[in-house]
């Protein structure tokens, strides 16, 4: 009608009647050309490789404007203060970003246990729609994201004299937060949230039996505990109104350094699994469950003799507390080393781990290599040291080599994950095998359940 070809799409559903035959336009040669050209792009454009690049590519970039502005931000203020204010900062986001740190982990966890067909789900006993590592990394993108975005807030609004306005930043943070963590509507994947709390509530009181994902979360706990201490004392200010502040610094305030609250905080995981051990041999009657209760125990006076330094004088502090802080120290270390080595992890079954079910760069790089075993045992046992020293309050206030060696600890809970997981994936396969040897098919299914009960006590009323 236009003098031009008129071409529509070759499976158009209004040129066709029900049952009739697909209608086929005559194209230009060029159309055609022009036609798959358009489409090969738009296909280009919506496959998997590109969008995932381009999320990449505005992650980081989002996360270098942050990095810019906050840099910025500090860099303006003046020489007295930009130290103290930023350590101040640093209290607030150092523990939101460190367990940040332990969800990306956490997804690498399961990512690897999906490809070397570790049946997590059995082991912690989850339903069938529990999160997989693809939602935990979404979960961790949104916190690394939404953290960052009220850091760089704070430093800019407090840079620019808005000292009100900065000062509600981590105060909002958290409350949004709990708010997510609690809020009872079926979003923010509420079957996990709500699984994860009643996890919590069974470790403050191990009255009921004890399952692996109790002891599990808290074992994680233990690794977690100068962050939870960092934690308490960002709380306690904000509830004190000392927010974008210095009064804190002062070493007697009450959420000063010197706060006997802040070693109360550090021991709590510890004694935690230690109740929890004392639960589980009430339950089997197992020795073993009283030796590791004793190891927990140690860590007790590593933790309180430290904290005499700030209310004893230097002489006493060097020639009486330290070197029994120290042996605390090396008992709690190789104690805790050991115990690894030898029982949760089992070196019978390390030739099987990262056998992935389809053959990649990784599980040729780490798939029975003899390195790999002499790292993960070397690195444990320095780790364990360092994460006791962590333990003190030499380095209470030296906030870069505490975030350092926190985040050491996390790793080493995150290398530590592996074997133990795996170790209890092996006990269930093995039993089911040596099942299939010994009974009839019939009684097989009833035996296999018997002995994941034996790892997990108890299922949870809440399955995600």
């Amino acid at each position: 009608m236009f003098g031009g070809v008129f071409s529509v799409p070759v499976n158009n559903p209004h040129l066709r009647k029900s049952g009739s035959r697909l209608i086929i336009t005559n194209l230009g040669e060029n159309d055609l050309k022009n036609s798959s050209m358009q489409l090969g792009t738009i296909a280009k454009l919506r496959s998997p490789l590109v969008l995932s690049s381009l999320k990449v590519a505005l992650y980081v970039g989002g996360l270098y404007v942050c990095g810019k502005i906050g840099w910025e931000s500090v860099m303006k203020m003046g020489l007295d203060t930009r130290e103290l204010f930023f350590y101040e900062t640093f209290l607030y986001y150092n523990p939101l970003l460190l367990i940040t740190m332990m969800v990306w982990l956490w997804g690498v966890n399961l990512w690897v246990f999906s490809r070397t067909g570790v049946d997590y789900a059995a082991i912690f006993y989850l339903g069938p729609d529990h999160l997989s590592h693809k939602e935990i990394w979404k979960c961790a993108r949104w916190m690394t994201t939404i953290i960052l975005t009220s850091m760089t807030a704070y430093l800019y609004l407090y840079s620019h004299g808005d000292v009100s306005l900065a000062a509600s930043q981590p105060i909002v943070l958290y409350l949004s937060a709990l708010i997510i963590l609690f809020i009872p509507f079926d979003i923010f994947y509420m079957s996990s949230r709500y699984y994860l709390l009643w996890t919590f509530w069974r470790i403050l009181f191990p009255v009921q039996t004890v399952t692996f994902s109790d002891f599990f979360l808290a074992d994680i706990l233990t690794s977690l505990s100068k962050v939870l201490s960092d934690l308490e004392r960002s709380v306690c200010r904000m509830v004190h109104r000392q927010v974008a502040t210095v009064a804190w610094f002062e070493a007697d305030s009450v959420c000063g350094s010197h706060s006997a609250v802040i070693p109360l905080v550090l021991v709590l995981p510890y004694l935690f699994r230690l109740f929890q051990c004392i639960r589980q041999y009430k339950d089997s009657k197992d020795i073993a469950n009283i030796w590791n209760a004793g190891k927990y125990l140690t860590a007790v006076p590593v933790i309180f003799l430290s904290a005499l330094k700030y209310f004893i004088d230097q002489d006493t502090w060097t020639y009486s507390i330290q070197p029994a802080w120290i042996l605390s120290g090396l008992a709690n270390t190789f104690f805790s080393f050991f115990w690894d080595v030898l029982r949760d992890w089992d070196l019978s079954v390390f030739t099987r781990i990262f056998k992935f079910t389809k053959p990649n760069v990784c599980s040729h790089l780490l798939y029975g290599r003899r390195w790999v075993y002499v790292w993960v045992i070397g690195s444990n046992l320095i780790l364990r040291w360092t994460w006791t020293y962590k333990l003190s309050a030499h380095l209470r206030n030296n906030y870069i080599t505490v975030f350092i060696i926190t985040f050491l600890e996390i790793y080493r809970r995150f290398q530590w994950a592996f074997f133990r997981i795996e170790n209890v994936w092996y006990k269930i396969n093995n039993s089911k095998r040596t099942t299939s040897h010994q009974t009839n098919p019939v009684s097989i299914q009833n035996d296999n359940i018997s002995e994941q009960e034996k790892l997990l006590p108890h299922s949870h009323s809440l399955r995600v």
